[in-house]
């Protein structure tokens, strides 16, 4: 009954792809799958060294780009400091490679171990009954999330909103991953129409929602405090949580050792608050940049986060629209 589960998810996964990309796609897993294979004591110290030598030293995988972004959000730590959250950071990205590797292969139980959430019967309480959405973050090891998942009893499902990559077999892979232990993957363009649905069945759910990636220029409607600088958001998280009277839950991870995490629910929006326009958005960027503060390796800084920059005269027309003469 397992392989036959198994068969039919991969096939789901792989329905349009062409015989070159499914090929890709097989010998990716299964390689993959065979490292994980290996004793974590090697995953998370030789190789995840080897990754980390790897990314700083000879790639230099977007260095760059880290820099500015750790420079413009700490301006008033010294280059010294600077320096040693960067090397930290690729420290800990070294380590999240390796996680995703290890989620090919890795147990319900260990992933028990490895993600524990706090207050979880708590927590499963206040939602039941409910739709509710989780904001999470590109922080510590988002991947892992799926692990709520392992709770989900009849007529209820965890669904992780993602951004299609480009790449096929790479798309592949990560929705093949992250549905292991019974968590939905569902496309970003197409999670209105699956809640609908859902709701329509009579089936609850509770939405992971990374919210804090660049969103296209048709989303840049409004600019937000974070980090010392103006950044746009999506509104997706915003949206969905009015539109369909949704709770938000802010999602606190603390990083514990190498590969051992702790998730906690914080209700920033209960779902029936009346709340002015983007309220939502600023309360979950306010809870993710104290998160980041605390410890700022374990964000994703390599990201082009700040690649779109407002003007002067968008900033002082939205200035002017919040605080009218």
């Amino acid at each position: 009954m397992l392989s036959f589960t198994l068969k039919k998810e991969r096939n789901d996964i792989t329905v349009g792809a062409s015989r070159t990309q499914k090929a890709a796609y097989y010998a990716l897993y299964y390689l993959l799958k065979a490292v994980g294979l290996l004793p974590a004591w090697f995953l998370y110290y030789p190789l995840a060294g080897v990754c980390y030598l790897l990314l700083y030293y000879l790639f230099r995988y977007r260095l760059q780009v880290t820099r500015e972004n750790l420079q413009n959000a700490f301006p008033e730590k010294s280059r010294k400091e600077l320096r040693r959250i960067e090397r930290r950071f690729y420290r800990h990205l070294a380590e999240v490679f390796i996680d995703t590797i290890d989620l090919t292969s890795i147990s319900r139980r260990q992933l028990r171990r490895r993600m524990m959430i706090k207050d979880e019967a708590v927590h499963r309480k206040e939602v039941e009954g409910k739709d509710w959405i989780a904001g999470m973050s590109h922080y510590g090891s988002w991947e892992y999330f799926i692990a709520y998942a392992l709770g989900d009893g009849e007529g209820r499902e965890t669904i992780g909103v993602y951004k299609t990559l480009h790449n096929r077999v790479m798309d592949m892979l990560y929705r093949s991953i992250r549905s292991r232990m019974g968590m939905e993957p569902v496309p970003m363009s197409v999670i209105l129409r699956h809640v609908v649905r859902d709701r329509q069945q009579g089936i609850r759910m509770g939405i992971g929602l990374i919210a804090d990636q660049a969103p296209p220029w048709f989303h840049r409607d409004y600019w937000y405090d974070f980090l010392g600088q103006p950044t746009s958001f999506y509104d997706g998280l915003e949206n969905m949580a009015l539109r369909f009277g949704m709770p938000v839950y802010f999602v606190h991870i603390d990083k514990i050792r190498r590969a051992h995490y702790t998730a906690r629910f914080e209700l920033i929006y209960d779902g029936q608050e009346r709340v002015a326009p983007h309220e939502i958005t600023k309360r979950y960027a306010a809870k993710l940049e104290a998160m980041i503060r605390q410890r700022p390796e374990l964000w994703l800084w390599s990201h082009r986060r700040w690649k779109h920059k407002p003007t002067p005269e968008e900033l002082e027309k939205q200035r002017e629209e919040e605080c009218p003469r």
